[in-house]
């Protein structure tokens, strides 16, 4: 997104000794996010040791050659001179000389300059130590850096000691509260004058209240700004290295706090950090996950959206920033759909606004891709639409809105097996728990608020007691009943992979709620769903994924030897299938039903690929893989009892569906179509295979 979609800011980072490679990162990608401002901290350790002069040269001069440099001087307090002064003045006239060398070498590269005062005194400091030393400072750098530089103080978050002036009177209440007593100390020697601007540097918050975390932001705000008053000083205000150290799940809410943070009146904004520091000997320091993508480069959700087209970036910042609209009364009370911007939540979500119904989206965008379903779904329905960027592991947000939902539909998930695999804690927190904490805030609602659980066919396992045959249309079951009709609700549950543990749980847990609690709730026991909005990948979302490929000449890779067989459903239809479901839980509450495409809709992967050759002219190109984990030869659901219960039935048949993904695609993603004309005949097809029996 273009940096001027939004309010201005910037970016603060600080570099390891000779760092070359991570400056060139940094540098790119704050350029890339519409950015033109970075601050970079530099410290009086690696400035005098050998080599630091040449360092500092080289990185001042990389950053000012595309980007404005604000350098942040650090104080610490190694910084030496010989014992014959207190030591007040002799570790401020050491920093002086630190600000001069500086400026006289290397101050061509910028016209702005941060010098920071001391940290926050300790309880057991006496306050006009910290005073003396913060005005011999500023003074005896002031004296330094007369030479056409404009001065930004450093203003570190303010400790808890009650402060006194330096009549031994109490300081303003609001200044007392957030401990600027020695900004206090500067003004009554006259040397606020002197400062072009203060900068707040405020806290690295992680965890507890976002709206909290800016209010306070707000807060430090509103009490420097009175003192600067109180003496009558012109400097403006900057918020520097105010940030969110991201944990498992608070992608989210870093990026709701950065909204938020651009909505406080300052006049320069630099959000720390860019990128996480590099692992230390302190790898669990939460420090280390402040910037917007990880060390190795890849983009947390914040940084998606910043890197994004300007309309979907700044529609999902705006949602955070925005006041939330009270709901009315009971005909003004949303459908909740949970996972709302996820490809079948999003067209959920859409066909009930398309009725008029209002609808919360709640999601947390973890899935790249999926920010531009919501952005797409607030422009066409506008506040129709009421975006919650929240994960469903967070209590408090989740059963507030859930609490007056009209009805709920659960989408959420984290849904491929291979990331399961790799991360079983983080896929049960989601799937398992997280289901679990929807159940408990419906619960408590103490009102029945009905709710339609989006489940898997991996809850039936790996089917490998199913004897099969490879036939010219792909593995089938030898029964002729099976073949006929699919598998039904009545086989056992088996879970196999994380994935399908997690979501088997979730499932179970479902229906017993329903048991024991009376919920209003039913389970829908999903194949392979594809259709408009769905970016897919090699993990979830297979058909849309092959698709992508062959639109953009890409290769695809086949696990197995490619004739599995599933039998895929249109999103349209799975669209009307929960809102049947929804519209009949007086009937249908407490069970769970099959969905999918059906044997008219039952299709191997070979086939899939020879239709998309067609659509796009020519072959598409294939890579071999191992099988996978708990892959199924084959799954067909038996939609028999859905029929019965709600009167639902698949409507639209594979080729039709799959060519309109296609033109979906083609528009959503232009610059992948291929130069082919549709439905130029392709090359030659798969070879078919022998048919032969086997047990899978």
């Amino acid at each position: 997104m273009s940096a001027a979609a939004l309010r201005p800011f910037g970016f603060a980072e600080s570099f390891r000794f000779g760092d070359h490679e991570r400056v060139e990162r940094v540098v790119a990608g704050v350029r890339q996010a519409g950015c033109r401002q970075l601050k970079v901290s530099v410290s009086p350790l690696d400035y005098f040791r050998t080599g630091g002069v040449e360092w500092l040269e080289w990185l001042f001069a990389r950053v000012a050659s595309e980007l404005e440099l604000l350098p942040c001087l650090r104080y610490t307090s190694d910084i030496q001179r010989p014992r014959t002064s207190p030591e007040p003045l002799r570790r401020a006239r050491a920093y002086a000389e630190f600000v001069d060398s500086v400026l006289t070498r290397h101050g061509k590269h910028f016209g702005y300059v941060e010098l920071c005062s001391p940290p926050p005194m300790s309880p057991s400091e006496r306050p006009e130590d910290s005073w003396l030393l913060s005005a011999e400072i500023l003074t005896a750098t002031l004296e330094a850096a007369r030479g056409g530089w404009n001065i930004v103080l450093g203003t570190p978050v303010p400790a808890t000691v009650a402060p006194r002036n330096g009549a031994g009177e109490e300081a303003p209440s609001s200044a007392q509260e957030l401990d600027f007593y020695w900004v206090h100390a500067l003004g009554q020697r006259g040397l606020l004058d002197e400062v072009f601007a203060l900068s707040l540097q405020g806290q690295q918050h992680q965890g507890g209240s976002i709206r909290a975390a800016a209010e306070r932001w707000v807060a430090q705000c509103l009490a420097l700004r009175e003192v600067l008053s109180l003496y009558g000083a012109r400097a403006s205000l900057w918020l520097t290295e105010c940030g969110y150290s991201t944990g498992g799940r608070d992608e989210a809410r870093q990026a709701e706090l950065f909204a938020r943070f651009l909505q406080i009146a300052a006049e320069r904004h630099y959000w720390d950090a860019w990128e996480d520091r590099p692992p230390t000997s302190r790898p669990l320091d939460p420090g280390h996950r402040r910037g917007i993508v990880h060390a190795d480069g890849r983009p947390k959700l914040l940084a998606r959206l910043l890197t994004q087209d300007a309309t979907t970036g700044a529609t999902c910042l705006e949602s955070w920033s925005a006041p939330s609209r009270p709901i009315a009364g009971p005909q003004d009370a949303p459908v909740v759909v949970i996972g709302g911007a996820g490809f079948i939540g999003c067209n959920l979500a859409k066909s009930f606004l398309e009725d008029d119904v209002p609808v919360v989206v709640i999601d947390n965008l973890s899935r790249p891709g999926v920010e531009r379903n919501l952005s797409w779904l607030c422009q066409e329905f506008g506040d129709r639409v009421r975006p919650l960027l929240t994960d469903i592991r967070e209590e408090e947000r989740l059963g507030e809105v859930l609490g007056q939902a009209r009805a709920v539909l659960h989408m959420a998930a984290q849904v491929a097996v291979t990331s399961s695999l790799d991360d079983p804690l983080e896929d049960f927190e989601i799937n398992a728990y997280g289901t679990l904490r929807v159940l408990e805030a419906l619960r408590a609602a103490k009102r029945r608020i009905p709710l339609v659980f989006a489940s898997t066919n991996k809850v039936y396992g790996h089917l490998g007691d199913l004897a099969l045959e490879l036939t010219s249309a792909g593995y089938h079951p030898a029964d002729t009943e099976l073949r006929r009709w699919g598998i039904g609700e009545d086989r056992s549950l088996e879970f196999c992979t994380p994935y399908g543990c997690s979501k088997g749980v979730a499932d179970q847990y479902v229906l017993d709620y329903a048991r024991s609690f009376g919920l209003a709730a039913a389970v829908l026991r999903m194949s392979c769903i594809y259709g408009p909005r769905q970016f897919g990948t090699e993990d979830q979302g297979w058909v849309a994924h092959f698709a992508l490929q062959a639109l953009r000449g890409q290769p695809v890779t086949l696990y197995g030897d490619g004739w599995q067989v599933r039998d895929v459903l249109h999103v349209s239809d799975a669209v009307r299938a929960y809102r049947a479901v929804l519209d009949s839980m007086d009937r249908v509450g407490g069970q769970a039903f099959n969905l999918g495409g059906g044997p008219d809709n039952a299709v191997c992967l070979q086939h899939v690929l020879a239709e998309l050759a067609h659509l796009a002219g020519h072959d598409v190109g294939v890579l071999r893989g191992e099988p996978r984990t708990g892959d199924q030869l084959y799954f067909v659901a038996d939609n028999r009892k859905l029929e019965r219960a709600v009167g639902w039935a698949p409507r639209m048949g594979w080729r039709d569906g799959i060519r309109d993904l296609w033109t979906w695609l083609g528009s959503a993603h232009p610059g992948a179509s291929s130069d082919a004309p549709l439905g130029a005949s392709p090359g030659p097809p798969s070879a078919e295979p022998h048919p032969r029996s086997l047990m899978a």
